[in-house]
């Protein structure tokens, strides 16, 4: 049968040419390798002197199997490799390359490890890119293994990129039938010949077997046995790393999946006891009103009590409710580029009451020529009113509250300055964890839910910025924000930028 040739070969085409094909079954890369190193093992054992006309990944895993037999049979073996023409401009230089566009170029390699190994130099576009093969010619035994990667391509529907599955099965064909080796033997020879139109440059040396050569129609039984029984113990061995690899990723799994419910429930624990305290307060405060024996000034305080115990449970359910939307939805927000001086003055200027009702002098400084800053859409507000709102609640009476901007590099620097109470050394590094609160030893009791940084610190994550705080105790804090400018894009809008 005729088999009509393109630029370049094809294994595949070739084979499904010929007239009664073998069956391509769709297997993996590792039962490939396991048929290789099976025909490896079958010419290693029975000393086979054969041509090899092999195309396999570059991986060492794959390259050591022809070493091996190499080193084996040593000086009667040959071995054509077939490589990308870019591989050989790496390796090679310029030097010796065929000018003739889309030809094949067949010479020994100065950098092969031994004259008896010949590269095949396929031009960049080549259908062999997909395939890999061994095939093995000798009067005694002819074998072909061929694996054929499909162009399998899949739109991606939202950001119109079209990319291929490296992680199909392989279409891979086994044959020891003489007819299909020497009708694939026949093409490779006269694309190799010079006087062919459509053919190929190579030296008339260079013919990969004698003219007269034939392929033995089937092999010896004994041999195919043998070969078999190879298969077999490949496989198993292939089958029980692909089982060790599975096991441990699952433990992997499990044991992720574990720590994540041992997290979970930790994250529940915590929440019923921070709701049970305010619960617990105002049940006090109820049942002591009920009391009959009580004075005017003792009602008005059970009274303010429960309110503040309210005000708490109010603000626990909310800032709850609000970090839980915050990390479902964190990965599918977008980020935003705003000005500092947009935000502050507006936030600073609502705190002022608050401030002098305390006797807090507060002020700010935000030069209106620092340069946007990367952020959550919308939430660089609440990450000011956050930081603020906690300088102004742990500064008492009569003390200093200072919002500072300034540019520091490829960020710009959001310090928060206070002269309150301060943060114990040891206390810094749990700040930003869940429904943590600073414990001071004077009386008054600060409120709050304890998830203002955590939630401030989430944000920040999310659009590259960081946050950071220096702190002493019975002198005050400072919280420092650092937030990626426009000329700085942010991980996260990168990635989306690559998708």
């Amino acid at each position: 049968m005729n088999v009509s040739l393109a630029k370049d070969l094809s294994v595949y085409q070739l084979v499904m040419g010929v007239q009664a094909p073998p069956k391509p079954l769709s297997l993996s890369p590792a039962t490939l390798l396991s048929l290789v190193r099976a025909q490896i093992d079958l010419l290693i054992e029975q000393q086979i002197a054969a041509t090899l006309w092999v195309k396999l990944p570059p991986d060492k895993i794959w390259q050591s199997e022809l070493a091996r037999y190499q080193s084996s049979v040593g000086a009667s073996s040959l071995i054509y490799t077939c490589q990308i023409e870019e591989s050989r401009k790496r390796e090679a230089g310029e030097a010796g390359e065929d000018k003739g566009e889309g030809r094949l170029n067949i010479s020994s390699s100065p950098s092969s490890p031994s004259s008896h190994y010949v590269p095949v130099y396929l031009p960049p576009d080549s259908q062999m890119r997909r395939e890999n093969f061994l095939i093995v010619l000798s009067p005694q035994f002819c074998s072909l293994i061929l694996a054929h990667r499909p162009l399998k391509k899949r739109k991606n529907q939202t950001l119109g990129k079209v990319n291929t599955n490296k992680n199909q099965p392989l279409l891979i064909i086994t044959t020891v039938e003489g007819r299909v080796i020497q009708q694939v033997l026949n093409s490779i020879q006269q694309a190799m010949s010079n006087d062919k139109p459509l053919g190929v440059y190579a030296p008339e040396s260079s013919s990969i077997l004698p003219a007269s050569f034939i392929c033995p129609t089937v092999p010896q039984a004994a041999l195919m046995n043998q070969l078999l029984a190879k298969q077999l113990l490949r496989q198993d061995e292939i089958n029980h790393q692909i089982i060790t690899v599975r096991t441990n990723k699952l433990e992997q799994q499990n044991q992720e999946l574990h720590n994540k419910e041992q997290l979970k429930d930790e994250y529940l624990k915590n929440v019923c006891q921070e709701l049970r305290i305010p619960l617990t307060h105002m049940k006090t405060a109820l049942s002591l009103l009920n009391s009959p024996n009580l004075k005017p000034p003792q009602r008005q305080r059970y009274l303010q009590m429960l309110n503040t115990q309210c005000d708490r449970q109010n603000s626990l359910i909310t800032g709850f409710l609000e970090l839980v939307q915050l990390e479902q939805n964190l990965e599918g927000t977008t980020l935003e580029l705003v000005r500092l001086s947009d935000i502050v003055p507006g936030v600073v200027s609502t705190y002022q009451p608050v401030a002098q009702e305390k006797g807090i002098m507060l002020a700010y400084t935000v030069p209106s020529e620092l340069p946007s800053v990367w952020c959550v859409s919308g939430k660089l507000r609440q990450i000011v009113i956050n930081l603020l709102h906690n300088s102004l609640k742990f500064t008492p009476n009569g003390g200093q509250v200072w919002v500072r901007a300034r540019n520091q590099g490829d960020y710009v620097q959001l310090e928060f300055r206070d002269t309150g109470i301060g943060i114990a050394e040891n206390e810094i590094p749990k700040i930003f964890d869940r429904f943590y609160r600073v414990r001071t030893a004077a009386t008054e009791d600060y409120g709050g839910a304890g998830l203002g940084l955590t939630i401030v610190q989430q944000l920040l994550l999310r659009c590259g910025g960081s946050i950071s705080v220096k702190s002493k105790l019975s002198e005050g804090s400072t919280f420092t924000v650092q937030l990626a400018t426009v000329g700085n894009i942010p991980r996260a809008i990168a990635t989306e930028n690559e998708l």
